[in-house]
């Protein structure tokens, strides 16, 4: 840990958890503290490439803040968890899914998506698409041209029916998707005409 993350605020922190340190109640816990979170699966398999030893079993979490705190703050509200140790500012949330699960990671051994723990209004489904945002943008082309959308309120009604999910990413990136709309719209009528 720099010295100086004791000076920082951020709204998203991670930390550490040990299986044998851990209260048997930790879900509840966080629950009570009443701020989003995510665990990671228990990590009970990741190898010390120091002593080829596998390491204490350990859960990855994240805090996700409304407005920034200190790292005293946090480490206040996590006490009761017996000490979680490595709380440290999270820069890019991109990342944590592999860093949860060893995703993109083969060197390292994979743990299950259904295995990570979320509460307090955190939505995994959204977290897990942001992880895919090409392949997101993919799809909803796709859809563009499966369905033959050629403006963009129908493909708005037609993302509101099929993928919720799918529509913060459109709103983000409508400008993008009107523009394709329009320029396979005006292709046709300019191969029809």
């Amino acid at each position: 840990m720099t010295k100086n993350i004791r000076n920082q605020r951020a709204s998203k922190w991670t930390f550490l958890i040990y299986k044998e340190s851990a209260p048997n109640n930790y879900l509840q816990i966080l629950d009570e503290i009443h701020v989003p979170f995510m665990l990671s699966p228990w990590h009970d398999k990741d190898i010390d490439l120091k002593t080829g030893k596998v390491k204490k079993a350990h859960k990855h979490g994240v805090l996700y803040f409304e407005r920034l705190k200190s790292y005293s703050q946090v480490v206040a509200l996590l006490e009761p968890l017996n000490g979680p140790e490595y709380i440290e500012i999270v820069h890019s949330t991109v990342g944590m899914y592999d860093y949860f699960t060893h995703a993109e990671t083969p060197s390292k051994e994979p743990y299950n998506v259904d295995d990570i723990q979320y509460g307090c209004g955190f939505d995994l489904s959204e977290f897990l698409a942001s992880q895919n945002q090409t392949g997101q943008i993919n799809e909803i082309l796709t859809i563009i041209d499966n369905k033959d959308i050629r403006e963009f309120n129908d493909l708005v009604r037609v993302i509101r029916e099929d993928d919720t999910n799918l529509l913060k990413l459109l709103a983000s990136k409508s400008y993008f998707f009107s523009k394709y709309i329009d320029s396979v719209r005006y292709g046709r009528l300019d191969r029809e005409g």
